[in-house]
């Protein structure tokens, strides 16, 4: 598809809102996305899947759409399967790849059997939270760990775990948003992420971003609403580094069977400099603060051709490519 004629694209809806717990953060991507859109000519609409039925998307005639959902119901497969459904192409990965992407706990179990690196831990199921089960996990993962909802992202929900006694309360915290609890080795050292664009063979991995957050807390406050978050892109690492970084990166890529775009949270171990994927994120955030444009910005994409660009890869797993 030409980014030359924005006509081509037909009537697009912006999907963003929602129902999850990361619903703030999609109106502000989904806002943004909309009026960058509109700025190159797409005829191009909001549409909150909150307020309204995704069958509508077919009664008012929209050809394709721009899917900015974060979280449940709308990263997690299910929009992506309606929209199979109503035979409307969208943008980014497919039914699959967003439901294994979208479970942090199935996603390192696909990686680990492709021997891509990923940090140890232990899911606690809904049955599994005793005090008991609770209180050996430090033995298995060390001290300090981390404590998150599987399947929640923006950071909601995790805690840092320094002690024993801090378990407890970790874990009451992740189960308010997940019934499910991943607990996971802590890597200490560099937080950086890692975006892609395009599939298959045509996917390539753009410039690194390294993040320093206030006393590494890079939470849900500072990721979006602060500017205490510093960010590097180009990032500054040695460039051995940055290759290692975006090989594995596209390589998780693909092991989860991506798709149109996605970005990679990766923590390099101070001790080794060994890189580990911690999640991928098949609807990243679009925002003022995201990553995914400001490393397009580095690779001289600016934020409304990066929008044309996701939206010329809009497709159906019913046809296995780009329509």
């Amino acid at each position: 598809m030409s980014l030359q004629d924005p006509k081509l694209f037909g009537k697009v809806a912006v999907l963003f809102g929602g129902t999850s717990a990361e619903r703030e953060i999609s109106l502000m991507s989904g806002n943004g996305v909309l009026e960058a859109l509109r700025s190159r000519g797409v005829d191009a609409h909001a549409f909150d899947p909150a307020d309204r039925e995704l069958v509508e998307l077919k009664r008012e005639g929209f050809a394709r759409c721009f899917v900015v959902l974060h979280g449940r119901h709308g990263e997690d497969g299910t929009v992506q399967g309606a929209l199979e459904l109503l035979g409307i192409p969208y943008t980014g990965s497919g039914v699959m790849a967003s439901s294994v992407a979208m479970d942090k706990v199935m996603t390192k179990r696909i990686w680990q059997a492709d021997g891509l690196p990923t940090p140890k831990y232990v899911r606690l199921a809904f049955d599994q939270q005793s005090r008991e089960q609770i209180m050996v996990v430090p033995d298995v993962l060390g001290l300090p760990l981390i404590v998150k909802p599987p399947r929640e992202g923006s950071s909601i929900g995790v805690t840092k775990v320094e002690g024993y006694s801090q378990m407890q309360d970790a874990v009451t915290l992740s189960a308010k948003y997940d019934a499910d609890v991943l607990c996971e080795e802590f890597i200490e050292g560099e937080e950086v992420t890692c975006a892609v664009l395009g599939q298959g063979l045509d996917a390539r991995a753009l410039p690194v971003v390294r993040i320093a957050a206030p006393e590494g807390a890079y939470d849900y406050q500072n990721k979006y609403f602060t500017d205490d978050v510093k960010y590097q892109c180009p990032s500054g690492l040695p460039a051995n580094e940055e290759h290692e970084i975006q090989r594995i990166t596209l390589a998780a890529y693909h092991t989860l069977g991506c798709r149109g775009w996605g970005r990679a949270d990766v923590m390099i171990r101070a001790s080794d400099r060994k890189p580990f994927l911690l999640e991928m994120n098949t609807s990243p955030g679009m925002t003022s603060h995201s990553l995914v444009p400001m490393s397009a910005r580095a690779a001289g994409i600016p934020y409304e051709e990066l929008c044309l660009r996701v939206l010329a890869s809009a497709s159906l797993d019913a046809r296995g490519g780009a329509q």
